[in-house]
């Protein structure tokens, strides 16, 4: 009896590690390359695809229309003129899929201050107290072969976010 009672407590807790959402799941804030803050992020997997909202942009108001995109792109995951779109509560980042815990590959995502689409990959970086004080996102957009560049977000809360504007 006390033999079936560890599996089903193994089992519970390995089942509990199967189910649990990926480290990239949840809010972050980008930083751009001066580490100024710029917006205020929601990342989220749905049917297997990962996608990033902007829930605040530093100095947007959330009705902010993102004027400077262009009109549609392939594969966009919302219906409508991208160009008439608001800045916050839009998908800018979609189509990722799980390469393994904490990456994700194979998307796109566009900026939405100048409408540049570009490929994106995501790896989860755990807080090490060496190069990675706190956890943190790489955030890659690349162009092709290769090229591109790196962006990383720090955790964040839905609290945090609200302050953004």
């Amino acid at each position: 009896m006390k033999k079936i009672i560890v599996a089903a407590l193994l089992l519970s807790v390995f089942a509990g590690f199967a189910f649990a959402a990926d480290p990239v799941e949840g809010y972050w804030v980008s930083i751009n390359e001066e580490g100024k803050l710029t917006a205020g992020w929601q990342i989220y997997e749905k049917d297997g695809v990962l996608y990033g909202k902007i829930l605040a942009a530093a100095g947007k108001t959330r009705d902010t229309i993102a004027t400077a995109v262009k009109e549609s792109y392939k594969d966009f995951p919302v219906e409508g003129a991208v160009n008439k779109m608001t800045v916050v509560g839009t998908p800018w980042i979609w189509g990722l899929t799980q390469k393994s815990a904490g990456q994700w590959a194979g998307g796109n995502i566009i900026d939405p201050a100048d409408g540049k689409m570009y490929k994106c990959k995501i790896t989860f970086r755990a807080a090490d107290g060496k190069k990675f004080k706190e956890d943190t996102l790489e955030m890659r957009g690349e162009i092709g072969m290769g090229i591109g560049r790196s962006q990383f977000w720090k955790r964040s809360t839905p609290e945090a976010i609200d302050q953004i504007q």
